[in-house]
């Protein structure tokens, strides 16, 4: 992987910054973008100088992402990694919910990855990169009371299949991964039925496994260029338990999330 060329998007914080560092320990030259990134959020990567790029970019438009791209190639030249990593989360009924906080949704965590694909396309077929989709759990089983996140999910699982089958003679290596509940300020940041931000999460973030240990699996699926992984056992289970008895997941999810604080499944 040294000196390959990578693009993270949501590269600001959790995930996307882990594996932002992950690549530029290994000798990667790396493009972090996000739609707000501070100097307070490159100062434990600013020892990695040249090797790195920072965009302000929001995924959700069009523009934006074909500028992230377009930047990418002025100055390294190519592309050989799309990580489609930006992601925003949510709570709340979908009898409770406004419809523009599921577009809002769809805007980042499908059209997202569905620009920046669309664009880095043309170079990542010249270098037989990797194109990787970030998704979760929610992409595998629907998530109560995660309405919207779940539909955009499994809008980027049919289009991560596609692309894949459309490119088994071209050489580009496309990679679905679900790290699973993964520490970092996703719940956060999370949306609120009413389009207000949640502020904290409603779950035992120190029990998750870590951003850096997330970045790790990452970057080792890329290199052996595998077709999908899921990550953490709970996230292994749910997925080849619903195959089966998709009843008794339904049960056993509700009874989980129902569990949360001020969940609105109560």
């Amino acid at each position: 992987m040294e000196g390959k060329v990578v693009i993270v998007t949501g590269a600001s914080s959790g995930i996307g910054k882990a594996s932002a560092i992950e690549f530029l320990e290994k000798g990667c030259k790396v493009v972090l973008a996000s739609r707000t990134i501070e100097s307070k959020d490159l100062s434990d990567i600013e020892k990695y100088d040249s090797h790195f790029l920072a965009i302000n970019t929001d995924v959700g438009k069009e523009k934006d992402c074909e500028v992230l791209i377009q930047k990418t190639v002025d100055t390294f030249g190519k592309i050989d990694v799309l990580v489609n990593n930006a992601g925003v989360s949510m709570r709340g009924l979908f009898k409770d919910t406004k419809l523009d906080v599921l577009r809002s949704l769809m805007d980042v965590n499908f059209w997202g990855a569905v620009y920046c694909t669309h664009f880095a396309l043309p170079y990542l077929l010249e270098t037989k990169g990797s194109v990787v989709a970030v998704s979760s759990i929610a992409g595998f089983k629907g998530l109560p009371a995660r309405v919207g996140y779940t539909a955009s999910k499994y809008a980027l699982h049919g289009f991560i299949d596609v692309l894949r089958n459309e490119n088994l003679k071209t050489g580009l290596h496309v990679m679905l991964f679900a790290p699973g509940f993964t520490a970092s300020n996703i719940r956060n940041t999370a949306l609120l039925g009413d389009g207000s931000i949640q502020g904290e999460s409603p779950r035992e973030e120190e029990k998750m496994m870590s951003a850096e240990e997330v970045a790790k699996h990452m970057y080792d699926g890329i290199v052996r260029r595998k077709r999908q992984i899921i990550l953490t056992p709970i996230g292994k289970a749910t997925v080849i338990m619903n195959k089966f008895f998709p009843a008794f997941v339904d049960k056993k999810i509700y009874e989980s999330f129902s569990k949360e604080p001020n969940s609105p499944l109560k």
